[in-house]
C-alpha cells in the first residue's frame, strides 16, 4: 500500500474535497489559517479544524441576536475583535451542553481538541496582524482527564473470538448465514489485527500486491503518511493464503481488483464495515467488554509487551512516533503487576 496507490490517492482526494467544501461555507478570513494547516499538518487535522471552527461560528450565530439568519461565511471579523475570554468559556459550556438529544455533550478531551483549533486560529489572526485581540487568552483550560483503563482481551478471550469466527458460530441465525459466506475473510482480518497490531485504516487500505508471502511481510501507509514494512507469523500467513485462494475470488468484480479485503458487494471494505464486523463477533465472544478494531491493537500491544518487556519494540511495531504514547498505554501493565504482588504473602507457610 504505497503512498501513490490508487486507494491512497483517492483517499487523500476525498479528504481534500471535504476540506474545500467546508472552506466554501466558512468566512474567507479563516482560509489562510486552514491553508497553513493543510501545508504543515496531516490532511485529517485540517479537516477536523475546519469542522471545529464551523461549530464555533454556529455558536456565534445561535448566541448573538444580531447574527440571526446570517450565513456563517458572512460573520464579520470585526465581531471577533469584540469577544473576550468569557465568550470563549461560554462556548466551552455550549460544547458540553446536552439538551436531551446529545446536541454536543463533549467531554473534556473533546472540548480540549476543539479549543486547540480555536486557540490556533486566534493566535494566527493576531500574529499576522488581522486581529489585535485574542479572546482565548485567559479562557478556562480543560483539566486533563485521568487515563482510562485500556480495554483489551486476554488469551482465552482471543482464542474464543477466533473459534467463533472460524466456525461462524453466532447465536443469531441470520448473522450466522451471512458469516458463513465470509468466514475465511473475517477470520483472516481478526488474525491479522491480533497478530500485527495494524490500524483498521491501514487494514482496509491493503492491496493484494502488498502481501509478500516469501518474506512474510506487507507494506502499510502509517498514520503520519509514511510507509512501513511489517512482518507476520505463520498463523497470519496461513489465514491470508486460505482467504486469498478460496474466498476472495468469489468477491472480485474483475481480475484487476487490487483491494485485499472485499465486501459481499464486491467493493473494498471500509473502516465502518470492519468496525461493524468486529462488533458483531465480539458481542458474542466477549459480551462483557466493548471491543473495537482499536482494542485488537491494544490487545496485541499488551501481549507483545508482556512477552518481550521491550517498550521500544512495541512502539516500533505499532508505529508510535513518540515512545511516551506507547508507555502511557502499555507500561501501565507494570502497575497492575505491582498491585497483584501486594495480594501475596511470600513468607506464608
Amino acid at each position: 500500500m504505497a503512498k501513490n496507490s490508487e486507494y491512497q490517492i483517492k483517499l487523500r482526494q476525498d479528504k481534500l474535497n471535504k476540506l474545500h467544501n467546508m472552506e466554501k461555507v466558512l468566512p474567507t478570513y479563516v482560509l489562510p489559517y486552514l491553508d497553513e494547516k493543510e501545508l504543515n499538518s496531516q490532511i485529517n487535522t485540517a479537516v477536523s479544524y475546519a469542522y471545529d471552527l464551523h461549530t464555533f461560528f454556529e455558536y456565534l450565530i445561535e448566541s448573538n441576536p444580531m447574527l440571526k439568519n446570517t450565513p456563517i461565511r458572512n460573520v464579520p471579523l470585526e465581531l471577533l475583535e469584540e469577544l473576550n475570554f468569557q465568550d470563549i468559556n461560554d462556548f466551552q459550556k455550549y460544547l458540553a451542553f446536552n439538551d436531551g438529544e446529545n446536541k454536543h455533550s463533549n467531554e473534556s478531551k473533546g472540548i480540549a481538541r476543539r479549543m486547540a483549533a480555536l486557540r490556533g486560529f486566534f493566535e494566527y489572526q493576531c500574529v499576522h496582524g488581522y486581529m489585535k485581540n485574542n479572546p482565548t487568552v485567559g479562557a478556562a483550560k480543560q483539566k486533563r482527564e485521568k487515563d482510562h483503563v485500556i480495554v483489551r482481551m486476554n488469551a482465552d478471550e482471543v482464542h474464543r473470538l477466533i473459534d467463533i469466527s472460524e466456525n461462524s458460530s453466532l447465536s443469531n441465525e441470520r448473522q450466522r448465514m451471512f458469516c458463513e459466506k465470509t468466514q475465511l475473510r473475517d477470520t483472516a482480518i481478526f488474525i491479522l489485527l491480533l497478530n500485527t497490531g495494524i490500524r483498521v485504516s491501514e487494514l482496509v487500505g491493503l492491496d493484494i500486491d502488498d502481501i509478500n508471502f516469501e518474506e512474510s511481510s506487507f507494506v502499510v501507509v502509517r498514520k503520519g503518511g509514511g510507509t512501513a514494512t511489517l512482518y507476520f507469523n505463520d498463523e497470519v500467513s496461513a489465514a491470508l493464503m486460505e482467504y486469498i485462494e478460496i474466498e476472495r475470488p468469489v468477491y472480485c468484480a474483475s481480475e484487476d481488483e487490487k483491494a485485499l479485503f472485499l465486501s459481499m458487494q464486491k467493493k473494498r471494505m471500509t473502516v465502518r464495515s470492519v468496525q461493524l464486523m468486529v462488533k458483531k463477533y465480539t458481542k458474542e465472544a466477549v459480551p462483557e467488554k466493548h471491543l473495537t478494531p482499536h482494542k485488537m491493537r491494544s490487545t496485541y500491544g499488551t501481549a507483545l509487551y508482556q512477552q518481550s518487556g521491550d517498550i521500544r519494540l512495541v512502539a516500533d511495531v505499532l508505529g508510535h512516533k513518540d515512545i511516551n504514547t506507547t508507555a502511557k498505554h502499555y507500561a501501565a501493565i507494570e502497575e497492575e503487576h505491582r498491585k497483584q504482588a501486594a495480594k501475596f504473602n511470600p513468607y506464608s507457610k
